[in-house]
């Protein structure tokens, strides 16, 4: 074996405790040697295998490469790795990517001929972390107690873990670090500061003042394009390597190797835990790390550029010390130190949990499992909802389809994708799950398919650069998918992306500008002069997940009858009568639908009675009720009868059923404007209703000559109007119901002359006065000196008499 590393000193504790309960959780800073000499150090007394997590494949295969030279051996006799895509067998150690564990156990719950399961940084709390180590924990309980499980991390609050796990036993590794000095900004950077700059001017800086104490430097950055861009702007006496997931093995490996002079290396979080880099002693942190982050509202993946959090700070700053006194150098001011996140938050919080809600379904039951973290109700109901929709689940079970999706290494959405388009569809499937092989090309698809099945003429054809290592990737993953699914018949692009993307159909809004509406519900655009954006339907594979309106990264052109040929039993024929505010008249539409999309549209010559009924409804809750005048008298009297009925307008308009039937014919506002309410009232109160309110608040007085005057009972007290004369020889005051009338007695000219809700008081005093008054200016008119006993007449006297 090499020297002896930091873990050595903990290693028979490890071994006693996993011998005396079978599980263990071990704590260790990083360099301590954990990854690569805890599964040999447990070779002798494990029988079976021993399998162990790492959770990127660059250190996968760096572990099974370092274990395997330990032994003295080459990869593939008793150690060995499996990864996406490359398996080299070892007969005692299997060092394996977390998704492989999953497979394994769906496959086989017992894990037979399997005698320890480690996970190895479990601290970055990956989704398919959590969910083996739920599943390997109700295996061991259910079928293997035998089965020793260690939970391994550098950085890690390990009691919820060990709590867990049954009170597992905790052993801590002290490590060996040199001292690290570390460096902040001498004050935070102003707001708008742009991080590539930022971070190179940095490096810059760190190299100048380290130059002298030897040493290669570690800048950490969020991703590959930050990398490219910070390696662009450097210009200083060293090495500039990049390091980051999706790059090549070879370059990969280059950036691991010893370097003969001072290099500086640009790498992503990968560089954190796991893989040691030779030489290192000096660290750049710019701070960042990239997240994705799912909104179960939208059904949208996006990624996100956040602050690390302290642990992740810790981590990146550890890695000064591995071998010297180092120095890390912080793009943040010491201020800002207590405002990082203590943790990064768990995958499984943030994460879309398509997969893990099929991996449960095909597991039978997530009832009793145990999650560190458990999946938020609302992004697991959002995913087993897109399931249902692919056929996956049916009442909350898999189906046969769900169990063939959950054999497929690729997102189900991509798997039912494969399984329905068959082998030709693998070249897309395998594009959509690698990052774009075109820099700065517009969105759609099929640029990169063409540049897929003939690179030289794409670039014969097209400005965009190829990233060839990109390519020869997805050309693997290609070949490696279609050995997995049947042959099927030949189907457009756009076909195949619909099958993985049914919710993401796009149709073109009207207007200039290239603007969807996605099936899903959500909005859509394209970038201004896309040539994509001239097409009516599209599918959105790529959007950046924007809660407003996303932006479509990659999509690609969709023919209408290629999503009738697919989706026809869910394209719904829907009748809709509506009122427009804006047009302000009732709209009756014939529309074909599809989820949020309208395929067709046409009026609707004959519609439903009913239905124009309750939109014109809808277009009087807009425009208020119409109060004729008459109609106004009438609600007037109801609403003076006490418990006939309630007609003030909040109440008539909570409840539409007293007026619909008068409604059905009516289709503009100025129908509706027009609209009699009289009937519909009379209608409210009902024929009862109708006796009683005559009774208790008459429509009319008739006066002694038989004529009807209505009664105004819009006033506090019901009144009417009528010329004197025709009220000779009453002598009884009238009256509404149990109310005296209020008359207005008008001049034979129609104008008011007296006031009186007592009609026999009136006669006794004040028509004296007015009959002085009126016999001059109504000569013809009779002004009896005793109105009581005289006929009531309209007439004048016949002139000359």
């Amino acid at each position: 074996m090499d020297e002896r590393l930091p873990i050595d000193e903990v290693i028979p504790q490890l071994r006693a405790a996993l011998s005396a309960q079978g599980r263990a959780v071990l704590v260790a800073p990083p360099g301590a040697g954990k990854t690569t000499r805890v599964p040999l150090a447990l070779l002798d007394m494990i029988p079976g295998r021993i399998v162990m997590l790492e959770p990127r494949r660059l250190a996968a295969r760096a572990a099974a490469e370092r274990m395997a030279s330990t032994l003295g051996e080459a990869v593939g006799r008793r150690v060995g790795y499996r990864i996406r895509g490359e398996s080299v067998p070892g007969s005692r150690i299997e060092v394996v990517t977390e998704g492989i564990l999953t497979r394994m156990i769906q496959s086989d719950p017992e894990l037979s001929g399997i005698g320890c399961v480690i996970f190895d940084e479990f601290h970055e709390r990956s989704l398919n972390a959590d969910l083996g180590l739920a599943l390997v924990w109700e295996s061991r309980a259910a079928l293997r107690p035998d089965l020793a499980l260690l939970v391994m991390s550098a950085t890690l609050d390990a009691a919820p873990v060990a709590a867990l796990l049954d009170g597992a036993p905790v052993v801590r590794s002290d490590g060996r670090a040199f001292p690290v000095e570390t460096r902040w900004l001498p004050r935070p950077l102003p707001a708008g500061a742009r991080l590539v700059p930022e971070a190179a001017r940095l490096i810059a800086q760190a190299e100048a003042e380290t130059r002298a104490l030897g040493g290669s430097i570690l800048a950490f950055l969020p991703g590959e394009g930050e990398i490219r861009r910070v390696a662009a702007m450097l210009d200083v006496p060293a090495e500039v390597v990049p390091l980051y997931g999706a790059m090549e093995l070879s370059a990969q490996r280059a950036a691991l190797a010893p370097a003969p002079g001072r290099r500086i290396v640009l790498a992503t979080a990968i560089a954190e835990t796991s893989l040691t880099i030779p030489g290192v002693t000096v660290v750049v942190d710019a701070g960042r790390a990239r997240r994705a982050r799912f909104d179960p509202g939208s059904g949208m993946t996006r990624l996100v550029t956040e602050r690390v959090s302290r642990a992740e700070a810790e981590q990146r700053r550890g890695r000064a010390g591995r071998v010297a006194p180092g120095i890390c150098y912080r793009m943040w001011a010491a201020a800002e130190e207590g405002a990082l996140p203590a943790f990064a938050p768990p995958e499984i919080a943030t994460a879309d949990l398509a997969a893990l809600a099929l991996e449960l379904a095909a597991w039978g039951s997530d009832a009793g499992l145990a999650f560190l973290t458990s999946p938020p109700a609302a992004a697991l109901a959002e995913a087993r909802a897109l399931l249902t929709g692919l056929g996956a689940l049916r009442n909350g079970r898999i189906t046969d389809h769900g169990r063939a999706l959950v054999a497929l290494p690729v997102h189900p959405r991509l798997g039912h994708m494969l399984l329905r388009a068959g082998r030709r569809a693998a070249d897309l499937a395998a594009l959509l799950a690698e990052r774009d092989p075109l820099r700065g090309a517009p969105a759609d698809l099929a640029l990169r398919l063409a540049a897929l099945r003939d690179p030289r003429a794409y670039t014969d054809r097209h400005p965009w650069p190829l990233d060839r290592g990109v390519l020869e990737r997805i050309r693997a993953e290609a070949a490696r998918l279609r050995r997995l699914v049947p042959d099927r018949p030949p189907m457009p692009a756009g076909a195949m992306a619909a099958l993985a993307y049914p919710d993401r159909i796009g149709l073109r809004r009207k207007g200039d500008a290239p603007r969807y509406v996605l099936s899903g519900g959500k909005g859509a655009v394209l970038a201004e002069g896309d040539p994509l954006g001239s097409e009516r339907l599209i599918v959105a594979t790529d959007l950046d997940g924007d809660p407003r309106e996303s932006r479509v990264r990659g999509g690609v052109a969709l023919a209408e009858s290629d999503l009738r040929a697919l989706y026809g039993d869910r394209i719904e024929t829907v009748e809709s009568v509506s009122w427009s505010r804006r047009e302000g008249r009732i709209l009756a539409r014939r529309q074909e639908v599809f989820g949020a999309l309208v395929l067709s549209d046409r009026a609707l010559d004959d519609p439903d009675a009913q239905a124009v009924a309750l939109a014109a409804w809808q277009g009087l809750a807009d425009l208020g009720l119409p109060w004729t005048r008459a109609a106004a008298r009438l609600r007037a009297r109801i609403a003076l009868v006490e418990g006939l009925a309630d007609v003030s307008d909040a109440a008539l308009l909570a409840d539409p059923g007293w007026l619909l039937p008068w409604l059905g014919r009516m289709r503009s506002a100025a129908d509706l404007r027009a609209l009699d309410l009289t009937e519909a009232l009379k209608a409210l109160i009902g024929w009862d209703g109708q006796r009683l309110l005559d009774h208790a608040a008459p429509a009319a007085f008739t006066t002694p000559l038989g004529r009807r005057i209505p009664i105004d009972y819009d006033a506090e007290t019901p009144t009417i109007e009528a010329r004197l004369q025709e009220l000779f020889g009453v002598t009884t005051h009238p009256m509404a119901g149990s109310r005296p009338l209020r008359i207005q007695l008008l001049s034979p000219g129609g104008k008011p002359v007296a006031v009186t809700t007592d009609l026999p008081g009136f006669w006794r005093g004040g028509y004296g006065d007015v009959r002085k008054d009126m016999r001059g200016r109504y000569p013809r008119h009779p002004w009896p000196e005793d109105p009581t006993v005289a006929d009531p007449t309209l007439r004048a006297k016949p002139r000359g008499t």
